[in-house]
């Protein structure tokens, strides 16, 4: 047994089943420390660290400094995929749950721009930038250490790992909802620093819980057979770059989707349409609540009709609801607009992200599989994701009205379709070796 492998005794006998359940807490824990910076980007850091600007310019360079945690996402996968494949899954896991927690935390620490000047929204930036160092690695990590146990139902115990998105979303939306319950003063004050200053306690549970894991049988294979890669970031890119190419269409769609239903809608409900911050912020709990049961049900479909399927029907469905979203959130109507968010989150968002956990791994070998996953998810997540709330604010007024964003929505649709179609079916291959 080498050191390279981190494997003990009683790891060995770890089950599938406890696999899925520490990937899936610390995936949980790792989303809501990302998570709950949007909502704070929407809700109070234009008025904390930019009050210099005015409330809507504030909004965009809130959500500029937002986007700066996606830039550093494909630096951080390649780098913690860089050690993944070389040192193990396990490894890498508990190193970024170190990385998020402690960013995560500090930003709750931060002294704000009434107190230190332009030094606040600097070291804002630079946490941020912390935070998506450690997310990197954090996603491609617990899926491939999921997939690589999980023997011929990959997608739905890859997809049970994707529940820690609506949790997060959830807690760190929900949280915000309490929060906001306080005078303004209040929640100005220290109210907004509670859900970035509990996260130490969470990540201590998740630290806890990954040092039990076991690693994984395909990469003690590879250690066995001294397959380890010196370069892997490198070979993906030399080698595997077709795979590489097809992840990041893949998924640009789902990860676009992600972060403009959960925190772009939250800017244009309260900005746009002047609704309380509680209305919309529970429309977007109620429909990551609803995620609980549909991630795993994509995840489990992928398995039967496989990943292509679902994907198609999860891009199809977002062209269809581009504008039907917005017409029901110019409702104003609280239940219309839960209504609305349920049923887009379900029929988008859940069909691509569900069977994402299985089909990002087995487009990749097992070499490179850590460093591949990462760079497709990362790199679409920097392109797509985090500058999404930013390039749907801007459209927003530039027009004076939602139409460009249900067109930049379609357009994202487009390219994941096409990469679908132009995708091998991995559900029921074995994995590459």
């Amino acid at each position: 047994m080498t050191a390279a492998t981190g494997v003990s005794a009683a790891a060995e006998r770890s089950t599938t089943a406890h696999v899925v359940w520490a990937s899936a807490l610390g995936t949980a824990i790792e989303w809501y420390d990302f998570l709950i910076y949007g909502t704070a980007a929407a809700l109070v850091f234009n008025k904390l660290f930019f009050p210099s600007f005015d409330p809507f310019v504030g909004t965009l360079v809130a959500f500029s400094t937002y986007a700066v945690g996606f830039v550093a996402r494909p630096i951080g996968g390649a780098i913690i995929g860089h050690y993944g494949d070389r040192l193990g899954r396990k490894t890498m896991l508990v190193a970024t749950m170190i990385a998020m927690g402690l960013g995560t935390f500090l930003i709750g620490c931060l002294p704000t721009y009434s107190q230190i000047g332009v030094w606040a929204p600097i070291l804002l930036i630079i946490l941020r930038f912390v935070q998506g160092i450690g997310l990197g690695g954090e996603w491609s990590g617990a899926v491939v250490m999921v997939i690589e146990h999980a023997g011929d139902r990959r997608g739905f115990y890859g997809s049970l790992v994707q529940i820690g998105f609506p949790v997060g979303v959830a807690a760190s939306t929900g949280i915000f909802a309490l929060m906001t319950q306080l005078p303004e003063a209040d929640f100005l004050s220290w109210g907004w620093r509670v859900p970035f200053l509990i996260s130490i306690l969470l990540v201590g549970v998740g630290f806890i819980v990954r040092l039990k894991l076991a690693e994984t049988p395909h990469f003690k294979e590879v250690v066995e057979r001294k397959e380890v890669l010196a370069q892997p970031v490198l070979e993906v890119l030399r080698r595997d770059w077709r795979s590489f190419l097809l992840a990041i269409g893949i998924t640009v769609s789902e990860v676009g989707l992600a972060y403009l239903l959960t925190v772009f809608t939250v800017v244009y409900a309260t900005t746009k349409l002047g609704l309380p911050r509680q209305v919309i912020l529970n429309a977007v709990v109620y429909a990551a609540l609803v995620e609980f049961a549909t991630l795993p049900l994509a995840g489990w479909l992928s398995d039967i009709f496989g990943r292509r399927a679902l994907y198609l029907a999860g891009g199809v469905f977002s062209v269809a609801l581009a504008f039907p979203l917005f017409w029901f959130l110019d409702t104003r109507e609280p239940a219309l607009i839960t209504f609305a968010l349920v049923v887009t989150m379900t029929l988008t968002h859940a069909l691509l992200f569900g069977p994402k956990a299985a089909f990002m791994p087995e487009l990749f070998r097992t070499q490179v599989r850590y460093s591949g996953a990462s760079l497709g998810a990362n790199v679409a997540a920097a392109l797509s994701g985090g500058f999404s709330p930013l390039i749907a604010t801007a459209l927003l007024a530039w027009a004076g009205a939602y139409w460009p964003v249900s067109v930049y929505i379609i357009a994202l649709s487009i390219i994941t379709i096409i990469a679908t179609l132009m995708a091998p079916e991995t559900a029921r291959d074995a994995l590459k070796s």
